[in-house]
């Protein structure tokens, strides 16, 4: 089965598109170059089929190899428990945002379950690793934005403190789409939180491109930025 994927997946593989991808996934050097929505197609029709089979053996050479399982998850039929061992093991594959945040994207399921799921993410969000953090924050960001999860989204935000750079991106876009679906009690935050500077600034940046906010309101967010202290040369 490995064997016949990676065939199929050489045979879509774009090098235009490779390395178009290349420039926006920094390290990382396995890329066929294969487009998503290709990716996608075949993890609809492993789903459907022995994915169990093709989860226990599939390769993570390429980058594609890795996405399709992340896909794959993402579309089986399965019971919760069962579900979240296949979402368990493999988050330690993530290496890069965008197998990150396609994985997260395709995890609906959560959705049926969300107390549970937000059980099982509390460890990922209290991880010393960059990708099990950004994980964690990105489901945050997908399915918690609501009046139910939002109080403890904010907090669990802003007891993040971890100095990656992907980490801190994801923490500041979160808090954008908060601020976009649940403006009042994400200003509240924002006037009162401990985010270091980069990631509070970088916040209220994406909040100013959302164009699901008036130029009104993106100005009074503009006023709030930080000013960083630059340092002196002698």
């Amino acid at each position: 089965m490995e064997t016949e994927i990676r065939t199929q997946l050489l045979s879509l593989a774009e090098p235009e598109y490779q390395k178009f991808s290349a420039a926006l996934i920094p390290n990382i050097t396995n890329l066929m170059g294969v487009r998503l929505p290709a990716i996608r197609k075949m993890a609809k029709k492993i789903a459907a089929g022995d994915w169990r089979a093709y989860l226990k053996t599939a390769d993570d050479d390429y980058f594609e190899e890795v996405m399709l399982q992340a896909m794959v998850i993402g579309h089986v039929q399965a019971d919760l428990d069962e579900w979240l061992e296949h979402v368990a093991a493999f988050v330690p594959k993530i290496d890069n945002w965008s197998i990150c945040d396609s994985f997260c994207a395709g995890l609906k399921y959560t959705r049926v379950h969300a107390e549970s799921v937000w059980n099982f993410l509390q460890p990922y969000l209290k991880s010393d690793q960059e990708y099990e953090i950004r994980f964690g924050v990105v489901m945050l960001l997908n399915f918690y934005l609501d009046e139910t999860y939002i109080d403890r989204v904010l907090v669990s935000l802003d007891q993040i403190k971890h100095e990656a750079y992907y980490v801190k991106m994801a923490v500041a876009w979160a808090i954008s789409m908060a601020y976009v679906k649940q403006p009042e009690v994400t200003m509240h935050y924002l006037k009162n939180n401990t985010l270091d500077d980069f990631t509070y600034n970088k916040a209220l940046q994406k909040i100013t491109e959302s164009y699901r906010v008036d130029p009104e309101t993106k100005q009074m967010i503009r006023s709030m930025k930080r000013k960083t202290k630059r340092s002196v040369r002698v």
